[in-house]
């Protein structure tokens, strides 16, 4: 017992309650806001002036300077967290970002600007607080116990719970109790602002159907043509190579009167209900197929095999979830759970809101061209647009995709209740229906999730805490774990 209590007394000296959420934020600073900056990198101008060939505007490099305040003379210094909570003010930090404009392909307008405001999280590594000792906070006018880990916005103390999802691009294959297919598989493919629901059933007829945005039940034989893999034995082989299914042939025979890819989609497009010509319905399935079907493979058109592959592969786990081969996924297991916390989230929040910062861009420099004149970048940027809609989400609680109660202010009754708050984990299913299941302890939870501290009625096992000592990984890079495993003699689909 005597030496339990050391070794729990070191680890708290050494970690901290909210490391796992300071270090997700940091991430966010570091690699993300860069990895968003990627995916928006080039704008261009539908309306441009008429003696000019091609207009682009190039985001580049984008970072994050320390939490400063601008006073009403316009004279800028530090900011630290007792100040903004005293005078109702926002702990945030400038972001700042490179932005050139090319016309013709040629670099004409160079220059940095600042976009917004990021908040800051307390004892982040953008903190003033970060590096400071126990003398030096108190100097500052902070507790040295305090953990850190929450925002101050307009003075208040605004803390991001975690959420909790299943785990994305992930196939699971579930029994239903009831429904036109006995076994129903689920994926939801993430990548960037996309995050899309995929169906794979089996129905009466034995044969099998994916659903996908616009694509509501379609043969998933034909999808598989339409990506390019047209011979049945690729087919099979991809789905197995050491056993032959049967079920897969019943599909192979059913659909062999397609011969090409372009019939395969033509198929799809009917499908889907699009009725413009065969050229132009083959070539919006092509862009949706590239698209919306399993993004997170890939959105360009050399992508399709790896789609194709790991359909089949799809198609194998649920044949022998089918068969009870292999036991069905368990949605409640926690290897089938991510949690999202304050970085993730302030990720969705920034992307959502960078993409409005650059229609209003657009507009603005349209605008003024119709008019005549051609404007300078530096003049129609307004950093106060994403700087407001920030802080609104981060006020009220109000994320993107309609979520509620992201941000909440923090419960400051005793200092246990206020760890409780920082450590809280939220289930995003609904309160008023019951979910047994998902209300019930399960026992991956164990040493993650506290099994008594839930509340009672009708948040009872939807709104949990996380296990004292439990620590959260950070999301591995992919590189690494290919490299890791063509070492270990795994070939890549060519």
């Amino acid at each position: 017992m005597f030496e339990s209590k050391k070794l729990i007394k070191k680890y708290f000296e050494e970690k901290s309650f909210v490391a796992s959420n300071v270090t997700s934020f940091n991430n966010f600073v570091e690699k993300e806001l860069n990895e968003i900056m990627e995916e928006n990198k080039v704008i261009e101008p539908t309306i441009i002036p008429h003696n000019v060939d091609s207009f682009q505007i190039k985001l580049d490099k984008i970072w994050i300077t320390e939490p400063e305040i601008t006073e009403a003379d316009g004279s800028k210094r530090k900011i630290y967290p007792i100040e903004a909570r005293i005078r109702k003010l926002t702990y945030a930090a400038p972001i700042y970002i490179n932005i050139s404009a090319h016309i013709n392909g040629i670099q004409r307008e160079t220059f940095t600007a600042q976009i917004g405001n990021m908040p800051i999280m307390l004892k982040s590594k953008f903190c003033h607080l970060c590096k400071l000792s126990k003398q030096e906070l108190v100097a500052k006018g902070e507790d040295p116990n305090e953990p850190g880990g929450y925002f101050i916005i307009n003075g208040t103390e605004k803390v991001l719970v975690n959420i909790e999802d299943l785990a994305p691009n992930r196939l699971l294959v579930e029994r239903v109790g009831a429904g036109v297919s006995e076994y129903v598989g689920k994926l939801f493919s993430e990548k960037g602002s996309f995050k899309i629901p995929h169906t794979f059933e089996r129905l009466k007829d034995g044969l099998f159907y994916t659903t996908f945005t616009r694509l509501k039940r379609v043969p998933t034989i034909v999808l598989l043509k339409a990506l390019g893999m047209m011979k049945d034995e690729d087919i099979i082989n991809s789905v197995s190579q050491e056993k032959h299914y049967d079920e897969v042939l019943v599909n192979l025979m059913e659909f062999n009167t397609i011969k090409t890819e372009e019939d395969a989609m033509d198929y799809l497009a009917k499908k889907a209900g699009i009725t413009q010509a065969k050229e132009i319905r083959v070539e919006r399935m092509a862009e949706m197929l590239d698209k919306y079907l399993l993004p997170h493979l890939g959105i360009e058109t050399r992508d399709r095999i790896y789609k194709a592959k790991n359909i089949c592969k799809y198609l194998k786990q649920f044949v022998q979830t089918a068969r009870k081969e292999i036991q069905p996924d368990e949605k409640d297991h926690y290897s089938n759970k991510r949690l999202k916390m304050a970085g993730d989230l302030l990720a969705d929040l920034f992307r959502v809101n960078l993409k409005v910062l650059i229609g209003d861009v657009l507009y603005n420099f349209q605008r003024i061209v119709k008019r005549g004149k051609f404007p300078s970048i530096k003049v129609i940027i307004r950093d106060k647009l994403l700087t407001q809609r920030i802080y609104s989400s981060m006020a009220t609680g109000t994320w993107v995709g309609g979520r509620k109660g992201i941000a909440q202010r923090i419960q400051r009754q005793n200092y246990l209740e206020t760890l409780s708050h920082l450590q809280r984990v939220v289930s995003p299913l609904s309160t008023s229906q019951e979910n047994f299941e998902a209300r019930e302890l399960h026992p991956t939870q164990l040493g993650r999730l506290c099994p008594a501290e839930t509340p009672e009625g009708t948040n009872i096992g939807l709104r949990k805490n996380l296990a004292m000592l439990a620590e959260i990984t950070e999301e591995s890079d992919e590189k690494e774990i290919m490299e890791t495993l063509k070492q270990m003699g795994v070939k890549t689909v060519q």
